[in-house]
């Protein structure tokens, strides 16, 4: 710790921006982590347990069943279901609606991983530019004795910079990778969820009837 405390000294100013990112990056990752998580259901389970509710009548169950999951594919079936007893345009209105306001939410933030990616990297890059600046500049004007070691104390500055910068900057790149492969698997399932469920509900009216009264 003591090493990493005295190489962002070495670093300059420079180290400073680069650390803004990198603290925006990690709650973020953070912040996305557990949202996700909370996010997740076991789809075919899910489906299964919808499946065998539909085909038996029992909205009411089904929808009881969605609001205890509470996650964004059980909230927006939960809402064709709540529509069950309307024509089925209104079932996929209802669903579209819903995922309308679920969607956005699963992907929100997640893009910024990589912006701050980018912006640690350049950061980094401007560190290491303005720390070779500032060597060459103390040695063009040093005596002879001091000339290596500003040399030397610039360059490393220009280096921790660097390397600084790119540790940021791959933090941030594999939390987005990480966090926009289960975001795209999300919204995946999602998708294929609740077509499947809008079909259950086209192909098994008559049996669903028995029972629409409990989705009113």
């Amino acid at each position: 710790m003591s090493t990493l405390a005295h190489h962002f000294e070495e670093g300059g100013w420079g180290m400073y921006p680069i650390l803004f990112w990198q603290v925006l990056a990690v709650g973020i990752i953070v912040e996305r982590a557990l949202y996700l998580y909370k996010s997740s259901i076991n789809r075919e389970v899910f489906l299964a347990t919808m499946q065998k509710c539909i085909l038996a009548g029992d909205i009411g169950r089904a929808i009881k069943l969605c609001s205890a999951a509470n996650a964004p594919l059980a909230r927006i079936v939960k809402q064709g279901l709540m529509k069950v007893n309307r024509p089925d345009a209104e079932v996929q209105a209802a669903m579209d609606e819903a995922a309308l306001i679920e969607l956005p939410l699963i992907e929100h933030r997640t893009p910024l991983l990589a912006l701050f990616a980018n912006l640690a990297m350049l950061s980094g890059l401007l560190g290491t530019v303005t720390g070779l600046i500032a060597a060459f500049g103390a040695v063009a004007n040093a005596d002879a004795s001091s000339k290596a070691t500003m040399l030397a104390k610039g360059i490393s500055e220009a280096m921790n910079c660097t390397a600084f910068g790119l540790m940021a900057a791959i933090t941030a790149l594999i939390g987005f990778a990480a966090h926009n492969t289960k975001t795209q698997k999300l919204i995946d399932d999602i998708n294929s969820a609740t077509v499947q469920v809008v079909n259950l509900v086209v192909n098994n009216r008559s049996r669903i009837q028995l029972d629409e009264s409990q989705a009113a």
